[in-house]
């Protein structure tokens, strides 16, 4: 019998993992964080100790992946840094640069 990891380790496509699992999504956001949500529904995953029970075990990797969907709806990729770029990436100050600072003497 195929676990439920083996099955979603054949998968290719986001949608894929959503159909599987049987968690709605908007295509909207898919479309903008797709990666981002199977990334971090991995690291939820890797952070949790599945059932031995395989219905139980499909039951944790459908509130994982909603979970990761969930935190994708409420952000975005840039500001949930999952990938090293962003987490490297300076976060902006905020700050604001007057004209006058930018110009050589100041005038």
């Amino acid at each position: 019998m195929m676990g439920i990891l083996d099955e979603l380790r054949g998968l290719s496509a986001a949608e894929d993992f959503f159909r599987t699992l049987g968690v709605k999504y908007d295509a909207e956001v898919l479309n903008v964080a797709r990666l981002h949500i199977l990334r971090r529904m991995g690291t939820y995953l890797s952070q949790a100790e599945l059932e031995p029970d395989e219905d139980a075990a499909r039951a944790q990797c459908r509130a994982q992946l909603q979970r990761a969907y969930d935190d994708f709806t409420r952000s975005t990729p840039i500001a949930e840094r999952v990938f090293k770029v962003h987490r490297d990436a300076v976060r902006p100050s905020g700050g604001f640069v007057s004209l006058s600072e930018l110009t050589q003497d100041g005038t």
